[in-house]
């Protein structure tokens, strides 16, 4: 049971205690938090209070977050496109409309089900039970090169590279709109949607640095086909970068338009490839994962019109 103390801000005084609550901690969703306001568990100044009670300056907020409870995950024999693989990791090419790993409406048929098959449970443990061998994800409905660690070596190596930065990463996307120059960067923090939790959004003043750097590959009429490098790996990077430029990508419903006319399944975005310094041997090494057929089919349609 970890418990949680909150003083109130000025800046915070007269906002509602569960709203300054869910602003001071993303990964508590509203629905947690009013339910622990309905079972008297939630206390300013050591009384149980309402949601809708006003905070002021200096105010106390306390409450307690039980341990979650992590379900068994069960291997899978799932198919897996495998791109590489050794005693130490493997990059795996993943599917649209897979998730990485299982979360709550997601424990079975995710990427983390199938390399628990395949790897007979020798996965990196550093993430817990729900991500084993997970160092680094990309979004259900994005395609592509993923990297997958076997032990915890494999792992920290991995992460320590992740977080300075040098593993190079390319994505290929359609985005709406034509894009006049041949190249440029697009440089924003990115954090937590303020007001659409699940939504991440340019937020300078909470968010975390992110730089991507993008290139003009074909225009057609209305889109712009585009290959994007990522300094940073931010969540949905690409995706809130390219939308805040006014080029959303095409089919992403959550950036950009509601609705295509080409029937997608969530957005255009592929990691189609790879490059880092294998933990062991620590020679540089550079995987392609190719255009799914939805993706190439797309572009044909594009050359056509």
């Amino acid at each position: 049971m970890e418990k949680i103390c909150i003083i109130a801000t000025m800046e915070q005084e007269e906002e509602r205690v569960d709203k300054v609550i869910s602003e001071e901690i993303a990964f508590l969703s509203r629905t947690f938090i009013q339910k622990l306001i309905k079972e008297k568990q939630l206390f300013v100044n050591g009384l149980a209070v309402k949601a809708s009670c006003r905070l002021k300056e200096g105010d106390r907020i306390e409450f307690s977050i039980p341990e979650a409870v992590e379900p068994d995950i069960e291997p899978e024999n799932i198919k897996l496109d495998i791109l590489y693989e050794d005693d130490a990791l493997l990059v795996v090419n993943k599917p649209k409309n897979m998730v990485v790993h299982p979360a709550p409406g997601h424990y079975s048929g995710t990427l983390v089900n199938g390399i628990l098959y395949h790897c007979k449970g020798n996965l990196s443990g550093i993430n817990g039970i729900l991500r084993p061998g997970i160092v680094h994800r990309i979004d259900k409905d994005t395609t592509g090169a993923l990297i997958v660690c076997k032990n915890d070596m494999a792992h920290n190596h991995i992460a320590a590279q992740l977080k300075v930065h040098s593993i190079q990463r390319k994505y290929l996307a359609i985005v709406h709109g034509i894009i006049k120059e041949e190249e440029g960067t697009i440089e924003g923090a990115i954090g937590r949607d303020p007001f659409e939790r699940k939504k991440m959004c340019i937020n300078e003043k909470n968010g975390k640095p992110a730089i991507t750097h993008y290139k003009v590959l074909e225009r057609f009429i209305g889109y712009t086909y585009i290959s994007c490098q990522l300094e940073t790996g931010r969540t949905h990077q690409i995706r809130v970068h390219m939308a805040s430029i006014g080029h959303p990508l095409l089919g992403d419903e959550v950036y950009g338009r509601k609705t295509s006319k080409f029937r997608l399944q969530g957005q255009t975005l592929h990691a189609a490839s790879i490059g880092f310094i294998h933990p062991v041997t620590e020679a540089y090494m550079e995987f392609h994962a190719p255009l799914p057929e939805y993706f190439s089919h797309l572009l044909q349609i594009l050359e056509k019109d």
